[in-house]
């Protein structure tokens, strides 16, 4: 399996849908992306105006944490950027001999054997399986303190890539920014809050595009179950599209969430906006059959224009040359098909 599916490396940083405005901010040239000093210098001056704001204490202090966390958190997965990651979530509470925990563990072998990297709240229960799957030196932990002490499992304690951080939001965003794939096993209130707000974050635009799957012990319907209030609650009642059901997947086989994870990133590698365009960074270059079919079959999604093959970067993706080489798809993208932009990188995937 890892000779199979070993991935490529991938982007130094995730570009999310949105993106566009955060590269419209100032920039030294009308190709060039702001550098970090630019950013760094806007982060100063925003902290010398919570004193002319006269900003309370508690505020100034929740702000120094987080960024004290994050800059610690930026700095320790810097050095595993050309490594794919997956998130896995679940039940703290489940115990070793539970079929939910044999199959995160599994699940967390496999895609360390593909060449992945695994992270989780490096907590018990499914938290501990998947690092125990994984091993130490594929495992990351990102601990959360609590009123009540929630000390690591064994598998990363004391590991330099053991963070414990003091808010839930913090720790949040370090999952979704550092994960090409997010996997979900059964699992309480933290379970679910992780999966919508993945789901969400994908859905409108603010996170990159990645695979999000739930996996259930062997015969298993604790998703199906959730499958069904998602059918019934949210897509007949109008909430939400029906294509927004093709952002996850529900399998209660380890062997077919590994396939799914992994067959993402087959063709597909990353997107970004540039000038209004979405550019799909792509393996290998499309077929023409394929172009014809992507503009038939998916002129839906589009806000304007048609779907272009272009051989390579743009000048303005000049800050990530190490993906200078790739093929890209560009396109006018109507925003909220996100649900179809992912069934259009499917077929990219099995067709390509």
């Amino acid at each position: 399996m890892a000779q199979e599916y070993q991935p490529l490396p991938r982007t130094p940083f995730h570009t999310s849908l949105d993106s566009e405005g955060a590269d419209s901010a100032p920039a030294r040239s009308s190709t060039a992306p702001p550098a970090v000093e630019d950013y760094v210098q806007q982060i100063k001056e925003t902290a010398d105006k919570l004193l002319t704001d006269q900003a309370t204490r508690g505020d100034v202090r929740l702000l120094a944490t987080a960024i004290r966390e994050l800059r610690y958190c930026f700095k320790i997965f810097a050095a595993y950027r050309h490594r794919r990651k997956v998130s896995i979530f679940g039940s703290a509470r489940t115990p070793p001999h539970h079929p939910a925990y044999k199959a995160a563990e599994e699940f967390g072998r496999q895609i360390a054997a593909a060449g992945w990297m695994v992270i989780t709240g490096a907590g018990s229960g499914i938290m501990e399986a998947g690092h125990r799957g994984a091993g130490r030196e594929s495992s990351f932990g990102l601990n959360i303190l609590l009123p009540f002490e929630q000390a690591a499992n064994p598998v990363v304690q004391g590991d330099p890539k053991l963070v414990t951080m003091r808010y839930f939001f913090t720790r949040k965003l370090m999952f979704i920014k550092e994960s090409d794939a997010v996997v979900l096993f059964p699992g309480g209130f933290g379970t679910h809050d992780e999966c919508f707000e993945a789901l969400t974050l994908i859905q409108t635009g603010k996170s990159h595009l990645f695979p999000i799957v739930m996996v259930d012990e062997p015969g298993g319907n604790y998703w199906q179950l959730w499958q069904h209030f998602i059918h019934e609650g949210l897509v007949l009642r109008g909430y939400i599209s029906p294509h927004d059901t093709s952002l996850y997947y529900i399998t209660d086989s380890v062997e077919e969430a590994v396939r799914h994870v992994i067959r993402f990133y087959r063709i597909y590698h990353s997107l970004r906006y540039v000038r209004g365009d979405l550019v799909l960074r792509l393996q290998k270059p499309l077929t023409e059959s394929l172009l014809q079919r992507i503009r038939h079959e998916f002129s839906d999604i589009l806000s304007g224009g048609d779907f272009e093959l272009i051989p390579r970067a743009l000048p303005e993706e000049s800050n990530e040359p190490e993906l200078a080489h790739l093929p890209r798809l560009k396109f006018r993208f109507q925003r909220q098909a996100v649900g179809r932009l992912r069934q259009l990188i499917d077929l990219i995937n099995l067709e390509g």
